[in-house]
């Protein structure tokens, strides 16, 4: 009986080691074999609608294309759509529309507006000019003096401002004739100043030696002299800037006061100056307020952090990690599409960073100006699609929401305070 299990014990041990001799041969073969290529999904590529834009050129899951519409068209559809896991995105193809460039009573003085393809005119009545009816037809002499008179050599420069027809002639001419029939003649001999003449309404003939520059360059479509106001003096002229505003070194250029590098402001203890086209804001950013198991703490002047959240508060986790304050300055007219700010995010050391981001536009007054479009894995921008002109202030809310392995991590949140000016510089 002894040996017969001596025997069994020993085929039992060599059964056993052959077994785990295969299986070692078979992990080492698994090992080996090269790993399946996971299967990526995409969906299919998108246009821009005609007379549009459109933001974004990657369209992997969870990626984000935004569009937008050029001036005088409206965008109808969707904003934005986003890629599904199903490979096919959200909503619909938008269109841009035009909009009527009549509604908006573009012709002045009595001016008629036609619309046509993509633009609109206007048919100005007698002795106005110009894409809006906007300016008054200079004022030519009559045919009589400029046949008859030997001396002419060309007609003087005329408008009416405020009632009052002004002429002018250039070096070398002086002017000549009655407030009915004014012509510009040589001079015989030697060189005078331009000459300018005022006709008021008495028809009383006064001529000058001073020319205004500003109108005279603003009749004439020239460039402009100063870059905001132009200020007639005798025998010159010269530049003014709006307050807040101070005259480079060129004697036509402006540029903006900075009163909170300067200590020009009265920004109180507690509060930021924030230095705006031709001002400054004082600005004292508060947190959330608390509610259920969310509260927050300032931990800098434009931050704030969520403290730690209960185990099992769902509500608080997937409330906002930070809020943090950002401030823009912008001028009028800027050229789009433009971008103004960028959000990324980074993983503490020792931490796994997340897989994946999703950005959006969550709130604010912005009316669809801006759109927010991945410029990497890791960072988002915000970009200026529709011009402004102010003065008017924009508020716009940024939403980054960190995902691992598809599993939301933390949102944060960022607002957006955008300063724009009524000036062009």
């Amino acid at each position: 009986m002894e040996k017969l299990l001596k025997g069994q014990e020993a085929r039992f041990t060599e059964g056993l080691r052959i077994m785990k001799s295969k299986l070692a041969a078979l992990q080492t073969s698994v090992s080996k074999s090269p790993a399946a290529e996971p299967y990526t999904v995409t969906c299919p590529s998108l246009e821009a609608p005609q007379y549009g834009q459109k933001f974004g050129s990657k369209y992997l899951v969870d990626h984000e294309v935004h569009f937008t519409c050029s001036p005088g068209y409206q965008l109808v559809g969707p904003g934005s759509r986003v890629c599904q896991e199903n490979g096919i995105w959200t909503g619909v193809n938008p269109v841009c529309k035009d909009i009527s460039k009549c509604s908006s009573n573009p012709c002045q003085n009595g001016g008629t507006c036609s619309e046509g393809v993509n633009h609109h005119r206007c048919s100005c009545p007698q002795n106005w000019s110009g894409s809006h009816c906007q300016h008054q037809v200079l004022t030519a002499p009559p045919e009589w003096s400029t046949m008859n008179d030997p001396a002419f050599s060309r007609k003087p420069r005329c408008a009416k401002i405020d009632r009052t027809q002004h002429c002018s002639c250039d070096a070398g001419f002086h002017m000549s004739g009655t407030s009915d029939n004014s012509i510009c003649q040589e001079h015989q001999g030697h060189l005078l100043d331009n000459q300018y003449i005022t006709i008021n309404n008495t028809d009383h003939l006064q001529v000058d030696s001073d020319v205004n520059e500003c109108e005279v360059y603003q009749l004439d479509g020239a460039s402009r002299l100063c870059m905001h106001a132009c200020i007639n003096t005798p025998g010159s002229y010269r530049c003014s800037c709006p307050a807040g505003y101070k005259i480079l070194d060129d004697g036509r250029s402006c540029e903006d006061v900075d009163e909170c590098l300067a200590l020009q402001h009265n920004c109180t203890r507690g509060t930021t100056c924030i230095n705006t086209g031709g001002s400054f804001q004082c600005v004292n950013p508060e947190c959330p307020k608390s509610h259920g198991n969310v509260s927050y703490v300032k931990t800098t002047p434009f931050q704030c952090e969520r403290n730690p959240c209960p185990m099992d508060s769902r509500s608080c986790h997937l409330a906002p990690k930070t809020v943090s304050f950002h401030y823009l300055s912008l001028p009028c007219n800027l050229k789009t599409p433009l971008t103004l700010f960028r959000v990324a995010t980074a993983a503490a050391p020792g931490r796994p960073g997340p897989d994946s981001l999703r950005f959006g536009i969550m709130g604010g007054n912005n009316k669809g100006h801006f759109v927010m479009q991945r410029s990497d894995r890791q960072t988002g921008e915000l970009i200026l699609v529709q011009s402004l002109c102010g003065p008017q202030t924009i508020e716009v809310d940024l939403d980054m929401s960190e995902y691992l392995d598809r599993t939301f991590q933390a949102k944060h949140v960022s607002k957006v305070t955008v300063f724009v000016s009524t000036n062009e510089f």
